[in-house]
């Protein structure tokens, strides 16, 4: 599954450290999201969609 994480936090000018602050997680684990090596918990997504201005449907894309 891909998502549009990078994306979206690069155009708010968010570092991984300033999204993983306001999710209460490392920055390791926004950079393993980002890179598709992790699938976060449906309640980091929301977090996530929610920083990001967007909705979970629109940050994730199913492959």
């Amino acid at each position: 599954m891909k998502n549009r994480i990078r994306e979206l936090r690069k155009s708010m000018k968010l570092s991984q450290e300033d999204v993983a602050k306001r999710c209460k997680v490392t920055r390791q684990t926004i950079n393993a999201i980002e890179n598709n090596k992790y699938d976060p918990t449906l309640q980091l997504a929301f977090n996530l969609a929610a920083i990001l201005n967007t909705t979970v449907d629109e940050l994730f894309i199913n492959e």
